[in-house]
């Protein structure tokens, strides 16, 4: 007990001090970048954002920080013969290596019930807060149970636009409502659509009618009918996509629910299903890079060629962590099941590791 609470210690230590290593690396840099990209703003602007860049940034690279972890760790109780006194009182290398796995276990656990929630937060917000200094405003699309909501400006004032249901690109809305704003709040028109297709630089309207809401005048009255009308706009199709929450944005425990609200209203929730199911299997890939690191640094120094047996450890760990985002983006295309894109590379991975594991080992 008292070996597996040393190993565990060792572990965390490790880990933790790899993490505060990146997460000043990465503050520097992002802070370097935003005061090129952001010149014309104070310094607290750019800190507030390099800030809520930073989880995001360290989030990404936990499997990378874990494989160094571990690499790092059994390198040094190799080098100082930690190990060779472990396999001497009669522990096998694979019972010492049961207190870092749950203590990655753990890291995994934690990292997506806790700072996963954190992260898309302050995602988000960076998100916003860099649109509203480039001057394209918060997130524009919102989705209820009464259909979907999108807001654009312009030099004239906002336009709010609703529509009952959107093709799955976002690129078409069917029974469309628009509503005009002055900068002070007052409606100026309003336009009913059956369609309304995204094109560049406009909504293309068919089978409209126009009521013009400006004071004084009888808006029923002077309202028109047409075949056709063009809405000028500045939006995007992947800026309407992103504004109302990549998977990254939405934390764990509301996607579920943000799901199902997706396919309600007729988009295709894919990708974010594909991004809840590996954020479930995040643990047991965290479990399959420390078991590969392991297979290749905890034999004695003297035994094998350090430099060789680190560097085919981090390159198998970030071969398999490219295997799982190619993974995730068959998985986003359609291209192969939902399941099969989250957790058949980290099944894979941990079975491949734990037979290069055995043969090592026991081999």
């Amino acid at each position: 007990m008292i070996l597996h609470l040393y190993l565990a210690r060792r572990f965390l230590w490790t880990f933790l001090a790899i993490v505060m290593i990146f997460v000043i690396l990465l503050a520097l840099i992002e802070l370097i970048d935003d005061l090129r990209a952001f010149s014309a703003l104070s310094f607290g602007d750019v800190v507030e954002i390099c800030l809520l860049k930073i989880p995001e940034a360290n989030y990404e690279i936990l499997p990378l920080v874990i494989i160094l972890a571990s690499v790092a760790m059994f390198l040094r109780m190799s080098r100082s013969s930690e190990l060779v006194v472990v396999r001497a009182a009669g522990r096998s290398a694979l019972r010492a290596l049961i207190a870092p796995l749950i203590v990655a276990l753990l890291i995994g656990i934690v990292s997506v019930s806790m700072l996963n929630p954190i992260v898309a937060a302050s995602a988000k917000r960076h998100n916003d807060l860099v649109n509203s200094y480039l001057g394209w405003g918060p997130a524009v699309m919102a989705i209820s149970p009464e259909g979907i909501w999108l807001r654009q400006g312009n030099e004239d004032g906002q336009t709010v636009i609703h529509a009952r249901r959107a093709s799955s690109d976002v690129s078409v809305l069917f029974n469309t409502t628009f509503i005009a704003f002055s900068h002070d709040g007052e409606p100026l028109q309003r336009i009913m659509a059956d369609k309304a297709r995204l094109g560049d630089g406009a909504w293309h309207l068919s089978k409209v009618k126009l009521w013009d809401l400006e004071l004084g005048v009888n808006a029923e009255a002077n309202a028109e009918v047409l075949d056709s009308y063009d809405v000028p706009s500045s939006l995007t199709r992947d800026r309407i996509i992103d504004s109302f929450g990549k998977p990254e944005y939405i934390s764990i425990w509301e996607l579920p629910d943000f799901i199902a609200q997706l396919e309600q209203s007729g988009f295709s929730a894919r990708r974010y299903a594909v991004w809840f199911q590996m954020e479930l299997a995040r643990p047991l890939f965290l479990l399959a890079l420390v078991m590969m690191s392991a297979a290749f640094t905890m034999r004695h120094a003297r035994l094998h060629n350090t430099g060789m047996s680190v560097l085919t450890a981090v390159m198998l760990g970030f071969g398999l962590h490219y295997i799982r985002n190619f993974a995730q983006i068959l998985g986003d295309n359609g291209q192969i099941p939902v399941m099969l894109a989250a957790w058949a590379p980290p099944v894979a991975s941990f079975l491949l590791a734990l037979g290069i594991l055995l043969h090592m080992e026991e081999g």
